[in-house]
């Protein structure tokens, strides 16, 4: 069973960022506008935006020691017509052991010109990965990963406020066509701060998950256990585009191999960053 297999779905290390009310350098209180997010504020797309999503997937035992590592590569475009997006450039590459170089980076040829509409709901349809291997796990995560990233970053402006949790995301059970069952017990939003970015005045948002049950379920293989993901987002207060992001996910789980009636320990740990390609 190939140890592609075992990859998981979703994702995403916290920032800590200290701003304080006063405007250090010169003294003065900074405005209240500093410290809320713009209201109303829609998503403005100035044409096609390219950006390049590397996820690093580490796999380990329950002694911390990895014994394999995929690099998964790719490159996503929004605001094409009609709202759609696009992937292509897609590659797959694998490791040995935590020090090893990478080998060759083969080519996802059926995720070229993949394209949608950019709409996270629809990637969960029954059919919306029918052209994808079974095993094709990863390759699904670079959709779901990415409409999460954009959700959690341009979605909630109008809530989120200063240094306050904010748990208005929801929680459930998420259905994985062809992979399995995931369940989001307690998603949380916060509004860090203020940074800059390419050049871009930005809110950084961090988002977290913990002790969310997972079911995997493919190509024979059967695994339950337990994912924690959290992450941060620089998104543009000018345009709500996404100038940044990061993604943690630690998955430890049981899992049963085809033919195999005892279950072993698996642990997954998948880091992933999303950024513009062109930054001007």
């Amino acid at each position: 069973m190939p140890i592609r297999n075992l990859c998981m779905f979703l994702g995403a290390a916290v920032l800590s960022m200290g701003f304080g009310v006063v405007d250090r350098a010169q003294g003065q209180a900074t405005p209240d506008t500093t410290w809320t997010l713009p209201h109303g504020l829609a998503v403005k797309d100035a044409g096609p935006r390219t950006y390049r999503f590397v996820v690093d997937y580490n796999m380990a035992n329950s002694k911390g020691e990895v014994f394999q590592r995929q690099r998964l590569v790719g490159e996503y475009t929004r605001g094409l017509p009609g709202g759609d997006v696009m992937w292509k450039n897609v590659t797959h590459a694998n490791a040995q052991g935590a020090g090893a170089p990478y080998g060759t980076a083969d080519k996802v040829d059926f995720m070229e010109g993949f394209r949608y509409h950019n709409n996270p709901e629809a990637t969960l349809a029954p059919d919306f990965f029918k052209g994808f291997p079974a095993i094709a796990v990863m390759e699904r995560n670079l959709a779901w990963d990415t409409g999460m990233i954009e959700m959690f970053g341009q979605n909630y402006f109008d809530q989120l406020k200063l240094n306050q949790p904010f748990h208005g995301v929801g929680s459930g059970d998420v259905d994985m066509p062809g992979v399995g069952k995931f369940h989001n017990r307690d998603i949380v939003l916060q509004w860090l701060g203020r940074s800059r970015r390419n050049g871009q005045d930005c809110a950084v948002i961090q988002y977290q998950a913990f002790f969310n049950p997972i079911e995997i379920s493919v190509g024979g293989m059967n695994m339950k256990g337990r994912s924690d993901y959290w992450g941060e987002i620089w998104v543009s207060l000018a345009t709500k585009q996404i100038e940044y992001g990061t993604l943690y996910e630690n998955v430890v789980a049981d899992m049963q191999l085809p033919g195999q009636s005892a279950t072993q320990l698996v642990n997954v740990f998948r880091i992933g960053t999303f950024e513009p390609v062109d930054t001007k």
